[in-house]
């Protein structure tokens, strides 16, 4: 039980020190500013080019939301234009398909509010099974693009401002890292564009972020398209459609589960670990 609070207070404090690395201390002096990596080359320094995919990424949410368009991304308009949605799928539903999976993906990427709604209009469209998998498609992609711009960006700023002990969290989460982002995925309480960004920082790998993002969104993202297929059946009764039902204890009871065997790895490793010294330091 120690492995598993000690498991856990690593991930909340990974999470917390990456969004308060910068607080203390986020513009460095210009003489001591360096963003080059310990074994980069002499002379390979920051590039302002580097920035050009996350400021886009910035640009774009912030014109999001200058043009009033945060204000479509409602649960009321999809059921009021349910009809005209049901139009365009049977006229061409391959076409609607891939808009609808570009149209996540690039609502993730700029870390537009919604993913939730988008989800259940995927299930909506096209059954929870198409709807989900159009969904976790999309939401990879979109992940992906936020996550490499991220690393571009600030990988080497933050390790400039990075401390002993922050390296040392850093190679502990790295050493497991599909398993402990795993964990965070399937966590419907951390934010999902901050799971974005986090692992950028911290060094994980792009295919141990693309498939444990893949993975682990996945029954949250059937639940969701689940409850979007039944929007009509719902409407009909004049039941209230509840987007937090994630947090049902039905949902996270097996959530949870799937969390305990995404960390039995590392508590195995970590006791093993810990017997290994422990026989070692008696010899």
């Amino acid at each position: 039980m120690a492995v598993i609070k000690r498991i856990w207070v690593d991930l909340a404090t990974g999470v917390r020190k990456a969004l308060t690395i910068s607080e203390r201390d986020p513009f460095p002096k210009a003489k001591t500013f360096n963003m080059t990596k310990p074994d980069d080359k002499p002379g390979r320094g920051f590039s302002y080019g580097r920035l050009v995919p996350i400021a886009v990424l910035i640009l774009g949410l912030i014109l999001f939301f200058a043009f009033g368009l945060h204000k479509q991304v409602s649960l009321d308009i999809v059921t009021e234009n349910r009809d005209w949605l049901r139009s365009r799928l049977a006229e061409n539903a391959f076409a609607v398909g891939v808009v609808f999976m570009l149209s996540y993906a690039v609502s993730v990427a700029f870390s537009i509010p919604g993913a939730t709604l988008f989800t259940m209009t995927g299930g909506f469209l096209f059954g929870p099974w198409i709807g989900a998998a159009l969904s976790v498609i999309g939401a990879t992609i979109g992940g992906t693009a936020l996550f490499l711009a991220a690393r571009t960006a600030f990988y080497d700023f933050f390790h400039a401002k990075a401390g002993p002990a922050l390296r040392k969290m850093e190679a502990g989460f790295q050493e497991d890292s599909f398993n402990y982002l795993l964990v965070l995925r399937l966590v419907p309480a951390f934010p999902f564009w901050l799971i974005n960004i986090v692992p950028a920082l911290l060094g994980v790998t792009l295919r141990v972020f693309v498939t444990a993002t893949f993975v682990g969104i996945i029954p949250g993202a059937f639940v969701y398209a689940l409850l979007g297929s039944s929007i009509d059946e719902l409407i009909a009764k004049g039941d209230e459609i509840d987007v937090g039902i994630i947090f049902s204890p039905t949902i996270l009871a097996p959530l949870a589960g799937l969390i305990v065997l995404a960390l039995i790895p590392v508590v195995y490793k970590r006791i093993k670990a810990r017997r290994a010294a422990t026989s070692s330091s008696a010899d």
